[in-house]
Protein backbone atom coordinates (compact mmCIF):
# COMPACT_ATOMS: atom_id res chain seq x y z
CA UNK A 1 0.00 0.00 0.00
CA UNK A 2 2.84 2.62 0.46
CA UNK A 3 4.01 2.06 -3.22
CA UNK A 4 0.49 3.32 -4.33
CA UNK A 5 0.53 6.24 -1.79
CA UNK A 6 3.55 6.92 -2.72
CA UNK A 7 2.56 7.05 -6.44
CA UNK A 8 -1.07 9.04 -5.86
CA UNK A 9 1.51 11.08 -3.96
CA UNK A 10 4.10 11.66 -6.81
CA UNK A 11 0.69 12.38 -9.41
CA UNK A 12 -0.77 14.79 -7.08
CA UNK A 13 2.61 17.04 -7.17
CA UNK A 14 3.42 16.57 -10.64
CA UNK A 15 0.06 17.43 -11.80
CA UNK A 16 0.18 20.64 -9.18
CA UNK A 17 3.56 22.03 -11.30
CA UNK A 18 1.11 23.07 -14.25
CA UNK A 19 0.26 26.46 -12.74
CA UNK A 20 -0.78 27.62 -16.45
CA UNK A 21 -2.72 24.49 -17.41
CA UNK A 22 -4.49 25.00 -14.48
CA UNK A 23 -5.14 28.48 -14.47
CA UNK A 24 -6.66 28.30 -18.15
CA UNK A 25 -8.45 25.16 -17.33
CA UNK A 26 -10.61 26.98 -14.41
CA UNK A 27 -11.26 29.72 -17.18
CA UNK A 28 -12.60 27.12 -19.51
CA UNK A 29 -14.48 25.43 -17.26
CA UNK A 30 -15.84 28.52 -15.96
CA UNK A 31 -17.09 29.61 -19.54
CA UNK A 32 -18.16 26.61 -20.26
CA UNK A 33 -20.49 26.12 -17.10
CA UNK A 34 -22.04 29.25 -17.77
CA UNK A 35 -23.40 28.24 -21.66
CA UNK A 36 -24.52 25.44 -19.81
CA UNK A 37 -26.74 26.76 -17.61
CA UNK A 38 -27.82 29.15 -19.59
CA UNK A 39 -28.81 26.65 -22.34
CA UNK A 40 -30.53 24.32 -19.43
CA UNK A 41 -32.24 27.54 -17.72
CA UNK A 42 -34.05 28.25 -21.03
CA UNK A 43 -35.01 25.17 -21.41
CA UNK A 44 -36.56 24.95 -18.19
CA UNK A 45 -38.22 28.48 -18.54
CA UNK A 46 -39.96 27.19 -22.04
CA UNK A 47 -41.52 24.16 -20.02
CA UNK A 48 -42.76 26.58 -17.52
CA UNK A 49 -39.77 26.83 -14.60
CA UNK A 50 -39.74 22.71 -13.86
CA UNK A 51 -38.40 19.87 -16.36
CA UNK A 52 -38.77 16.68 -15.12
CA UNK A 53 -38.06 17.27 -11.26
CA UNK A 54 -35.68 20.45 -11.90
CA UNK A 55 -36.11 23.61 -11.19
CA UNK A 56 -34.21 26.74 -12.24
CA UNK A 57 -31.64 26.40 -8.90
CA UNK A 58 -31.43 22.31 -9.60
CA UNK A 59 -30.15 23.09 -12.59
CA UNK A 60 -27.83 25.35 -11.95
CA UNK A 61 -26.40 22.43 -9.27
CA UNK A 62 -26.82 20.27 -11.97
CA UNK A 63 -24.38 22.41 -14.05
CA UNK A 64 -21.84 23.45 -11.54
CA UNK A 65 -21.32 20.12 -9.66
CA UNK A 66 -21.13 18.43 -13.35
CA UNK A 67 -18.25 21.47 -14.23
CA UNK A 68 -16.90 20.19 -11.03
CA UNK A 69 -16.90 16.90 -11.89
CA UNK A 70 -15.18 17.06 -15.26
CA UNK A 71 -11.64 17.46 -14.59
CA UNK A 72 -11.37 14.70 -11.83
CA UNK A 73 -13.24 12.32 -13.90
CA UNK A 74 -11.85 12.85 -16.76
CA UNK A 75 -14.84 12.20 -18.77
CA UNK A 76 -12.78 12.71 -22.09
CA UNK A 77 -10.54 9.57 -21.33
CA UNK A 78 -6.95 9.21 -21.51
CA UNK A 79 -4.27 7.38 -23.65
CA UNK A 80 -1.73 6.89 -21.74
CA UNK A 81 -1.78 2.72 -21.33
CA UNK A 82 -2.56 2.45 -25.20
CA UNK A 83 0.11 4.16 -26.09
CA UNK A 84 2.33 2.38 -23.79
CA UNK A 85 1.11 -0.91 -24.91
CA UNK A 86 1.38 0.20 -28.46
CA UNK A 87 4.65 1.24 -28.01
CA UNK A 88 5.81 -1.62 -26.01
CA UNK A 89 6.99 0.19 -23.12
CA UNK A 90 3.81 -2.13 -21.02
CA UNK A 91 6.31 -4.53 -20.49
CA UNK A 92 8.62 -2.61 -18.12
CA UNK A 93 5.23 -2.22 -16.62
CA UNK A 94 4.75 -5.58 -16.00
CA UNK A 95 7.76 -6.31 -14.18
CA UNK A 96 7.20 -3.52 -11.58
CA UNK A 97 6.47 -5.09 -8.12
CA UNK A 98 3.26 -3.43 -7.90
CA UNK A 99 -0.41 -3.93 -9.90
CA UNK A 100 -0.41 -2.79 -13.47
CA UNK A 101 -4.12 -1.43 -12.84
CA UNK A 102 -2.99 -1.01 -9.22
CA UNK A 103 -0.35 1.81 -10.12
CA UNK A 104 -2.78 3.46 -12.92
CA UNK A 105 -5.55 3.83 -10.33
CA UNK A 106 -3.29 5.19 -7.95
CA UNK A 107 -1.86 7.99 -10.47
CA UNK A 108 -5.51 8.58 -11.09
CA UNK A 109 -6.33 9.44 -7.84
CA UNK A 110 -3.45 11.51 -7.08
CA UNK A 111 -4.42 13.25 -10.32
CA UNK A 112 -8.20 13.50 -9.41
CA UNK A 113 -7.82 14.57 -6.28
CA UNK A 114 -5.65 17.76 -7.49
CA UNK A 115 -7.69 18.15 -10.29
CA UNK A 116 -10.60 18.26 -8.33
CA UNK A 117 -9.35 20.84 -5.72
CA UNK A 118 -7.81 23.28 -8.42
CA UNK A 119 -9.81 22.73 -11.67
CA UNK A 120 -13.21 21.48 -9.90
CA UNK A 121 -14.28 23.15 -7.12
CA UNK A 122 -13.14 26.79 -8.18
CA UNK A 123 -16.04 26.94 -11.03
CA UNK A 124 -18.40 25.95 -8.96
CA UNK A 125 -17.79 28.10 -6.28
CA UNK A 126 -18.19 31.01 -9.15
CA UNK A 127 -21.41 29.57 -10.53
CA UNK A 128 -22.74 29.59 -7.02
CA UNK A 129 -22.05 33.16 -7.02
CA UNK A 130 -23.87 34.10 -9.83
CA UNK A 131 -26.75 31.54 -10.32
CA UNK A 132 -26.70 29.92 -6.65
CA UNK A 133 -26.51 26.17 -6.19
CA UNK A 134 -28.98 23.90 -3.88
CA UNK A 135 -27.11 22.08 -0.97
CA UNK A 136 -28.46 18.87 0.75
CA UNK A 137 -29.97 19.52 3.92
CA UNK A 138 -28.95 16.19 5.79
CA UNK A 139 -25.30 16.07 6.69
CA UNK A 140 -25.30 12.24 6.01
CA UNK A 141 -25.61 13.37 1.99
CA UNK A 142 -22.31 14.59 2.34
CA UNK A 143 -20.67 11.63 3.03
CA UNK A 144 -22.38 9.77 0.30
CA UNK A 145 -21.87 12.04 -1.84
CA UNK A 146 -18.12 11.66 -1.03
CA UNK A 147 -18.44 8.30 -1.26
CA UNK A 148 -20.28 8.53 -4.83
CA UNK A 149 -17.82 10.51 -6.40
CA UNK A 150 -14.78 8.26 -5.16
CA UNK A 151 -17.17 5.61 -6.70
CA UNK A 152 -17.83 7.58 -10.09
CA UNK A 153 -13.89 8.09 -10.34
CA UNK A 154 -13.33 4.54 -10.10
CA UNK A 155 -16.08 3.73 -12.53
CA UNK A 156 -14.67 6.11 -15.21
CA UNK A 157 -11.12 4.62 -14.54
CA UNK A 158 -11.80 0.96 -14.79
CA UNK A 159 -14.03 1.89 -18.39
CA UNK A 160 -11.40 4.05 -19.51
CA UNK A 161 -9.03 1.06 -18.89
CA UNK A 162 -10.97 -1.02 -20.70
CA UNK A 163 -10.65 1.02 -23.95
CA UNK A 164 -6.71 1.33 -23.32
CA UNK A 165 -6.38 -2.56 -22.59
CA UNK A 166 -8.22 -3.02 -25.91
CA UNK A 167 -4.83 -1.44 -27.85
CA UNK A 168 -3.31 -5.67 -27.09
CA UNK A 169 -5.62 -6.47 -30.03
CA UNK A 170 -6.55 -3.11 -31.95
CA UNK A 171 -3.21 -1.41 -34.02
CA UNK A 172 -4.92 1.98 -33.73
CA UNK A 173 -7.87 3.13 -30.15
CA UNK A 174 -8.30 6.51 -31.72
CA UNK A 175 -11.69 5.42 -33.24
CA UNK A 176 -12.32 3.46 -30.49
CA UNK A 177 -11.68 6.07 -27.49
CA UNK A 178 -13.80 8.53 -29.84
CA UNK A 179 -16.71 6.59 -29.79
CA UNK A 180 -16.28 5.62 -26.33
CA UNK A 181 -16.31 9.50 -25.07
CA UNK A 182 -19.39 10.55 -27.20
CA UNK A 183 -21.39 7.56 -25.70
CA UNK A 184 -20.16 8.40 -22.47
CA UNK A 185 -21.12 12.29 -22.39
CA UNK A 186 -24.38 11.42 -23.60
CA UNK A 187 -25.52 8.39 -20.90
CA UNK A 188 -23.74 9.52 -18.11
CA UNK A 189 -25.75 12.49 -18.12
CA UNK A 190 -22.92 15.42 -18.31
CA UNK A 191 -24.83 17.09 -21.30
CA UNK A 192 -28.43 16.85 -19.59
CA UNK A 193 -29.60 14.94 -17.23
CA UNK A 194 -30.56 11.46 -17.89
CA UNK A 195 -34.49 11.67 -16.66
CA UNK A 196 -34.62 14.23 -19.53
CA UNK A 197 -34.16 11.34 -21.96
CA UNK A 198 -36.96 9.79 -23.95
CA UNK A 199 -37.94 6.40 -22.06
CA UNK A 200 -36.21 4.27 -24.73
CA UNK A 201 -32.77 5.94 -24.20
CA UNK A 202 -33.21 6.44 -20.65
CA UNK A 203 -33.77 2.59 -20.08
CA UNK A 204 -30.30 2.14 -22.44
CA UNK A 205 -28.64 4.10 -19.87
CA UNK A 206 -29.52 2.45 -17.18
CA UNK A 207 -28.23 -0.13 -18.04
CA UNK A 208 -24.75 1.08 -18.49
CA UNK A 209 -22.11 2.09 -15.92
CA UNK A 210 -21.97 5.58 -17.67
CA UNK A 211 -24.77 7.07 -15.26
CA UNK A 212 -22.85 6.19 -12.06
CA UNK A 213 -20.14 8.22 -13.40
CA UNK A 214 -21.74 11.19 -13.60
CA UNK A 215 -25.36 11.08 -12.60
CA UNK A 216 -25.58 9.51 -9.33
CA UNK A 217 -22.30 11.77 -7.69
CA UNK A 218 -24.57 14.35 -8.91
CA UNK A 219 -28.35 13.76 -7.40
CA UNK A 220 -25.98 12.79 -4.57
CA UNK A 221 -24.45 16.06 -3.84
CA UNK A 222 -27.33 18.15 -4.77
CA UNK A 223 -29.60 16.54 -2.14
CA UNK A 224 -31.90 16.11 -5.19
CA UNK A 225 -31.86 12.30 -3.30
CA UNK A 226 -32.34 11.87 0.18
CA UNK A 227 -29.74 9.47 1.65
CA UNK A 228 -32.33 6.17 1.28
CA UNK A 229 -33.01 7.24 -2.16
CA UNK A 230 -29.36 7.27 -3.10
CA UNK A 231 -27.93 4.49 -1.48
CA UNK A 232 -29.28 2.19 -3.93
CA UNK A 233 -27.59 4.36 -6.69
CA UNK A 234 -24.77 4.15 -4.49
CA UNK A 235 -24.99 0.19 -4.71
CA UNK A 236 -24.98 -0.15 -8.03
CA UNK A 237 -22.37 2.30 -8.44
CA UNK A 238 -20.41 -0.70 -6.16
CA UNK A 239 -21.77 -3.34 -8.09
CA UNK A 240 -20.56 -1.44 -11.40
CA UNK A 241 -16.74 -1.32 -10.08
CA UNK A 242 -16.75 -4.81 -9.26
CA UNK A 243 -17.99 -6.11 -12.87
CA UNK A 244 -15.56 -3.33 -14.69
CA UNK A 245 -12.61 -4.43 -12.31
CA UNK A 246 -13.33 -8.42 -13.14
CA UNK A 247 -13.32 -7.52 -16.62
CA UNK A 248 -10.11 -5.17 -16.39
CA UNK A 249 -8.60 -7.80 -15.18
CA UNK A 250 -9.46 -10.19 -17.61
CA UNK A 251 -8.74 -7.95 -20.37
CA UNK A 252 -4.97 -7.45 -18.64
CA UNK A 253 -4.68 -11.12 -18.60
CA UNK A 254 -5.79 -11.90 -21.97
CA UNK A 255 -4.04 -9.25 -23.13
CA UNK A 256 -0.41 -10.20 -21.55
CA UNK A 257 -1.07 -13.71 -23.43
CA UNK A 258 -1.38 -12.81 -26.43
CA UNK A 259 1.74 -10.61 -26.49
CA UNK A 260 4.18 -13.51 -24.98
CA UNK A 261 2.80 -15.77 -27.59
CA UNK A 262 3.78 -13.02 -30.11
CA UNK A 263 7.00 -11.87 -28.66
CA UNK A 264 7.86 -15.22 -26.96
Amino acid sequence: MLAYRRIAAASFRQYSTYRVATAAGVFTNTIFGFIRASIMLAAIGSAGGELNGYDALQAATYVWLGQALLAPIEVFGTRELALRIRQGDVAIDLLRPVDLLGQFYAAKLGRSGFLLLARGIPPMLIGALVTGIALPSEPFSYLLGASAVLLAITVAFLADMMVNLAAFWLIETRGLTTVYMAVMNLLSGFLIPIVWFPDWLLTIARATPFPSMIQTPIDTLSGRLSPLDALPLIGIQVGWVVVLAGAAVLMLRAGVRSVEVQGG
